[in-house]
């Protein structure tokens, strides 16, 4: 009879080896084409705007296709993932997404380009969920937050490569080249990921304890002098809930249930405010400039160095995660993400925008890279990814509303309309944040 494997803590007890180093690649690889794929709208948007292909309000219907995908895949992903395994559900999204990238490039109308979008923002809603859980289940402990840092610069990486591109293929080549590109870089980075192993802790939850130990083994005989990981800052995220308990199937309806519903509620308001925060920039920067009577060559350039600060967002915490809790990043991101969206419309000169703008992303980058890292966090292993997928869900369904929000904002009272909102929403879940004690849990523990 096969022993229990105690998955958890052998996997959080580990140093850091060659088998990290190849998920956080394979992971990040697929995050910097999520990531372009989910941010080309800003510059296709703005293109397709300028050459009479689509209009403001059909460019509202394409970002809510897109939330509406993003939603459906979030929640999609968390139940493909607990029930047939991280391995699958880890490949199929990208697959999904990388396909449909190719046909939006031959899209011959804006409603039809509109409809393909929407199918493949449900493969794209799930590589976040996918990667960030990952990070989660096969990461040590101690060095989890620092490995939440790089996965965020690989994300930032993505978004900044796809407005250096769109500087040089939008104008040359047509929007079309931007979703032929995402499409050949993820259908390659499906390739590269075939033979990524299942995650020892879900093979454990499940039963499968012969396949769990034989994958640690493999793990553990490449590690550098069987070293073992120093503790991390905090022991665990929370310690109101029982981590990595006895094998067992659980349904979605534990996380509604009194002892975990302040969890739930927690991740889901992290998720509206980063997701909403990031998309309302980045995803409208572009069409601002160009509604302003900006040219599009101008427009592509400024927005270039403005999303150049999604990769430098996650990188001071990448540095510094061991010395600084997840509590205090995240507060501190907030803070910072409230003042520069409260100053950005004051900015009048091109390298002030450009500046302000640069930070502005950097932080909101960083915010979100730490909200959607450390939810999944809030949930054990037997329905880690159902309860990352549902926060994620609701905030991408808040996402849904939000392009027309964001049109009647801008309409109605300009860019200071616009970034007035965003200022508020980080300054109140800052505010949540700090005082979580009474919201969520008075004994919880914050890595």
């Amino acid at each position: 009879m096969t022993p229990r494997v105690n998955a958890a803590a052998r996997l959080d007890a580990m140093a850091i080896g060659p088998f990290h180093r190849r998920v956080i690649w394979l992971l990040g690889l697929g995050m910097v084409f999520d990531s372009f794929d989910n941010t080309l709208s800003g510059t296709v948007l703005a293109s397709m705007l300028k050459s009479g292909f689509s209009t403001l309000q059909l460019n509202s219907w394409f970002l809510s296709a897109t939330f509406v995908g993003l939603a459906i895949g979030a929640g999609f992903a968390g139940w493909l993932s607990d029930r047939y395994g991280r391995a699958f559900a880890f490949q199929f999204n990208l697959l999904l997404f990388g396909s449909l990238a190719l046909l939006s490039a031959l899209a011959p109308s804006m409603p039809w380009l509109i409809a393909i979008r929407g199918l493949m923002s449900v493969g794209m809603g799930a590589e976040y969920v996918m990667c960030y859980g990952l990070i989660a289940e096969l990461m040590p402990a101690a060095t989890r937050g620092r490995y939440l840092g790089i996965l965020g610069i690989f994300a930032g990486a993505g978004v900044a490569i796809t407005a250096l591109i769109s500087v040089v293929v939008v104008p040359m080549l047509g929007w079309r080249t931007m979703f032929a590109i995402g499409g050949v870089g993820t259908l390659f980075v499906w390739w590269m990921r075939r033979s990524m192993p299942e995650s020892p802790r879900w093979l454990e939850a499940v039963g499968r304890h012969e396949e769990a130990e034989a994958i640690l083994r493999r793990i553990e005989a490449d590690l550098p002098l069987r070293a073992v990981a120093p503790s991390p800052p905090g022991a665990t995220m929370f310690a109101g809930v029982a981590h990595d308990a006895a094998a067992k199937r659980v349904t979605i309806a534990i996380l509604f249930s009194r002892s975990v519903i302040r969890y739930t509620l927690l991740a889901a308001t992290l998720n509206v405010v980063a997701l909403s925060g990031l998309y309302s920039i980045a995803g409208w920067m572009p069409t601002f400039f160009v509604s302003q009577g900006m040219d599009i060559s101008k427009s592509l350039w400024l927005n270039a160095a403005i999303m150049a600060g999604s990769i430098a967002g996650p990188l001071p915490y990448a540095l510094l995660a061991t010395r600084v809790t997840r509590r205090q990043a995240m507060a501190l991101a907030g803070i910072a993400c409230a003042t520069l969206a409260a100053l950005f419309p004051f900015m009048s000169a091109s390298v002030a925008i450009a500046l302000c703008g640069f930070f502005l992303v950097a932080t909101v980058n960083s915010f979100l890279n730490l909200s959607l890292g450390t939810t999944p966090e809030f949930f054990p292993t037997e329905y880690r990814f159902r309860g990352a997928g549902v926060a994620q869900t609701v905030g991408r369904i808040g996402l849904i509303l939000s392009p027309f929000v964001v049109l009647w904002l801008f309409r109605s009272f300009g860019v200071a309309g616009v970034m007035g909102v965003v200022a508020v929403m980080y300054l109140v879940v800052t505010l949540l944040l700090l005082g979580q004690g009474r919201f969520a849990n008075r004994s919880a523990v914050w890595a």
